[in-house]
């Protein structure tokens, strides 16, 4: 049985300027692993916004926690709040927004699991 608890995964600063938990990546794990997709957790700041990049083959899904934002795909905005589901397709170019006095907390799956090469700032 393989159970993962936030508090014990290391935060990084990704590329995006979020700050990121991965939970499960079939890519990076000593227990074998049946998943296509990756998950994490990501944290952005108050007032923060993430850096506007992409994925070359991925696509992407955040889930919103906590907080408050918007949403940029390409062209697209849209205000974000808890509960909402957001689906970000491969080759768009993508970045959120906390315009909340707190914390901007979301999920993100990405299929095929997150890479390092995977995507770029844009």
């Amino acid at each position: 049985m393989l159970i993962r608890r936030l508090q014990d995964q290391e935060s990084i600063n990704a590329l995006d300027n979020t700050i990121i938990r991965e939970i499960l990546n079939p890519k990076h794990e000593s227990h074998p692993l049946v998943l296509n997709y990756s998950l994490a957790h990501a944290t952005l700041k108050p007032k923060e916004k993430s850096l506007p990049h992409k994925f070359f083959e991925a696509s992407e899904v955040y889930y919103i926690l906590k907080g408050k934002g918007v949403m940029h795909i390409d062209d697209e905005s849209a205000e974000v709040s808890p509960g909402d589901t957001i689906y970000i397709p491969p080759q768009t170019i993508q970045w959120i927004e906390n315009t909340d006095s707190e914390d901007l907390e979301f999920l993100c799956v990405v299929d095929p699991a997150w890479q390092p090469n995977a995507e770029e700032l844009v």
